[in-house]
């Protein structure tokens, strides 16, 4: 993921180093989530995604977007560090808020010096920063100090995105295409349920970069195979994915 991030961090002006936040966050795993409903390599949280513009609902979750979470991701830190000016006080405020950040400056009687704050900080946040710093040490000098050698990664070095306004499942993409549905799921995790909604609006697919013209090809295979069976299947999942906001007044019946 580090080209990726690394293209968005440089668009955004922002310093390189900040990669490794991931790292701290998820531990690159695009699909983490935690018990207070952040989610992704960046771990986000639905109302940040969605004041970032990022979809999250029931079936599409942009969070575990590579390229949309980092984005918005590079736009908070962005944000943040207009705000203290200092990097360890913006990287701190990136896990527990800007309230807590500042909360913690005024009871270390107003210091912006992040270890005059840190025995204010919640818990979490003191490792946090000295975590950051450390993966940063520890990813740098890896091979060097370490003798720890990065593996060839799974995923496919070139990719493309194709753009669909017709919804369809991944099972339907792989049973028409030298593709497997698991592969289809690591290069599009924002799918949650196997479905790309394009029934609504566009939706972007990424595929190998050698296999984007292949599915152009057998498109239209694609979109009739079984084609019964799966609209029942994705109208299914639709309807029980549905949820309602509770009001006063409302029962279970």
């Amino acid at each position: 993921y580090f080209p990726i991030i690394e293209e968005e961090l440089q668009a955004a002006g922002l310093p390189l180093e900040l990669r490794y936040l991931a790292v701290v966050e998820s531990n690159l795993t695009i699909r983490a989530g935690s018990r207070a409903g952040a989610m992704g390599l960046w771990q986000i949280m639905p109302s940040t995604g969605k004041s970032a513009g990022l979809e999250v609902n029931s079936l599409v979750d942009e969070r575990c977007d590579i390229v949309k979470s980092t984005k918005a991701a590079c736009s908070f830190l962005k944000y943040l560090y207009k705000i203290y000016g200092d990097w360890p006080l913006a990287i701190a405020a990136y896990n527990c808020g800007p309230g807590n950040v500042n909360k913690a400056i005024r009871r270390a009687g107003d210091s912006t010096d992040y270890w005059d704050i840190y025995p204010y900080l919640p818990r979490e946040t003191r490792g946090y920063v000295p975590a950051f710093i450390a993966v940063n040490y520890a990813m740098e000098y890896a091979t060097e100090v370490y003798n720890i050698c990065p593996s060839e990664a799974k995923m496919p070095g070139l990719i493309d995105t194709v753009m669909v306004s017709e919804r369809m499942h991944f099972e339907q993409i792989a049973a028409n295409m030298p593709i497997t549905v698991e592969q289809l799921r690591k290069l599009n995790p924002q799918y949650k349920l196997d479905i790309v909604p394009a029934h609504k609006k566009p939706c972007a697919i990424v595929f190998p970069m050698n296999d984007t013209l292949d599915f152009i090809a057998v498109k239209d295979s694609i979109l009739e195979y079984e084609k019964e069976k799966y609209a029942k299947r994705m109208e299914t999942a639709v309807v029980l994915q549905t949820t309602y906001k509770i009001r006063s007044g409302d029962n279970l019946w």
